[in-house]
């Protein structure tokens, strides 16, 4: 594993083979020469090249005659920020800071102006409304805030505002197809009102306690995007807790008691002459009692993310505010959905990545892909190179093989999730039986590729392959016990067989032949029983003479 610097590696391994990719990515306000992401390969001399990633900058932005940006620096990092104001009592038009991000800054920069123009009353939602009445004049840098209907979720800022007599970008409300499961059980409780099933986004339901027990928290629950908020608690009256003044006397001036029912109010002052009111709720203040005064930064108007949707807007945002981002047609999000308010600057910045398009699927062994689009005969020819992101597409098996895990395949990202395997199903023990043999195993069950051994009686052998294998639920064909005895021995005319002749010889079995006195053999002494066949031929031939005894001779 390699030690990268402003980079970090998308691998949980250690070691790693000849050819290996590793890819890593760069710290948030960091990119390489390749971008922000990029691979590494295991060569024959250790990695392939060493990733460098290089701090991003943004350029010092020119502004105007009038515009006083602060602070004046010669480089800004990722997240520094610039606030501007505006010379000789011009009002500026735009937002009041900006923001670096790894694409530049964000918003645009403001102007200034002598005078501004009013803007006409604000657009319509669609699947949305204005939330508060509508005015006859709005002004430069009024706010109109937008709520969306019931069943739809808004993306993007939920306030508008007029900017030199144009309104900023609508949200969006997004249908949300999601439903929500069976209203949730409420210990000693009971559903006070609700509406009928299916439960979808926005539809609340509300609860009442049994008499004696007392609700802790809010009574009504909502569907939210599939999800059911948080249920409230019913506590017996009997067994709900007090709470205790914790604050000392450096914090805030005493009280004339330190603990308190539930549902008691209170209210105490700080030294810093700060007053402030809290309620006792099941043993907890509501809000919690504190002294310490926390100063919270607003952010600077949310950033406009490459190929997303358009969210302009000058609209400054407090610590802990979300923003929903929606990605243009043909983008997708990667990383978070929501941009965070923290510390006065944008955190969690997500990108939208192009969806990028997946080649042909790969085959896959014993299986086909299914075709929604095209006839069998035509799907190989009509298939299309490349399939958009987020394509679906099922595999089915041949005869004889079932689909393991998920039938299903998904391009992500120019990629096509796992695959599926075909695999060849289960064999019954074989219900024929092999004459003359005896199989070498037995089983219940025989999964695909296992083989049967059959060995043949004596005095039988099998007429090729002795087993039978497991194919996809059947067997394949059985082998033949044939009878492999040689009955008799062959007639070689002068050739004598040597022993006792017998009426039947086993398979392999040899018999040697001995030609007579005065004969001379001619090929093999021997005949092999083969498969019910002799096989040899010993021949004598009769080309030797007799010789007469020297004394028979008379010397001329």
């Amino acid at each position: 594993m390699p030690v990268l610097e402003n980079a970090r590696i998308k691998s949980n391994g250690t070691w790693f083979k000849l050819n290996d990719k590793l890819d890593y990515e760069c710290h948030d306000g960091f990119e390489s020469r390749d971008g922000r992401t990029g691979s590494i390969v295991c060569d024959n001399d250790g990695w392939s090249h060493k990733p460098a990633c290089y701090e991003i900058e943004c350029k010092v932005p020119e502004v105007g005659e009038y515009l006083v940006p602060e602070p004046r620096k010669h480089k800004y990092r990722v997240g520094d920020l610039l606030k501007f104001s505006c010379r000789q009592r011009l009002k500026r038009v735009g937002p009041d800071s900006v923001q670096c991000y790894h694409f530049g800054w964000s918003p645009n920069l403001p102007t200034c102006k002598e005078q501004t123009k009013q803007c006409p009353p604000p657009p319509q939602l669609l699947n949305g409304e204005v939330k508060e009445t509508d005015k006859e004049i709005y002004e430069h840098n009024d706010l109109v805030e937008y709520i969306c209907n019931t069943r739809f979720l808004m993306k993007g800022f939920n306030k508008i505002q007029c900017v030199d007599g144009q309104w900023t970008d609508l949200p969006m409300c997004i249908e949300v197809e999601s439903t929500c499961g069976d209203i949730p059980e409420l210990h000693y409780g009971s559903v006070a009102e609700s509406s009928s099933p299916p439960y979808r986004h926005g539809d609340s339901v509300e609860f009442n306690c049994r008499e004696d027990f007392t609700m802790i928290g809010h009574k009504s629950i909502t569907c939210i995007s599939g999800m059911w908020t948080p249920l409230p608690q019913c506590i017996e009256n009997d067994k709900l807790e007090k709470c205790k003044y914790s604050l000392t006397r450096q914090e805030a001036n005493p009280l004339s008691k330190n603990v308190f029912d539930h549902n008691e109010k209170i209210s105490y002052k700080c030294r810093t002459g700060k007053q402030k009111h809290s309620t006792c709720i099941n043993g907890r203040w509501d809000p919690e009692l504190n002294c310490t005064e926390v100063r919270t930064q607003s952010c600077p108007p949310p950033p406009q993310i490459p190929k997303a949707q358009n969210m302009a807007t000058t609209v400054n945002y407090q610590d802990g505010e979300k923003v929903s981002v929606v990605c243009q047609d043909n983008y997708m999000l990667q990383d978070a959905e929501e941009i965070v308010c923290k510390d006065g600057r944008w955190q969690s910045i997500p990108r939208c990545v192009e969806k990028l398009a997946c080649p042909q699927p790969p085959h896959i062994e014993h299986g086909t892909i299914k075709s929604s689009e095209f006839s069998e005969e035509r799907e190989e020819s009509l298939k299309p190179k490349i399939y958009p992101h987020g394509s679906k597409l099922n595999y089915t098996c041949e005869d004889g093989f079932r689909i393991s895990e998920k039938d299903e395949i998904i391009c992500q990202m120019g990629k096509w999730s796992s695959l599926p395997r075909c695999v060849g199903l289960p064999c019954a023990p074989p219900e024929y039986v092999v004459e003359y043999s005896i199989p070498l195993r037995k089983s219940d069950t025989y999964q695909y590729g296992e083989e049967i051994v059959y060995e043949c009686v004596e005095g039988f052998g099998t007429n090729g392959s002795a087993s039978i294998k497991c194919l996809g639920g059947k067997w394949s064909h059985p082998p033949k016990c044939i009878r492999t005895d040689c009955f008799g021995l062959p007639d070689f005319g002068n050739a004598i067989p040597i022993g006792r002749m017998r009426e039947s010889y086993r398979s392999e079995e040899k018999v040697t032949y001995q030609c007579p006195k005065y004969y001379q053999l001619d090929g093999p002494n021997f005949v092999q029983c083969i498969k019910s066949q002799w096989i040899g031929k010993p021949t004598c031939k009769g080309n030797r003479t007799p010789q007469r005894p020297l004394d028979s001779y008379v010397l001329d």
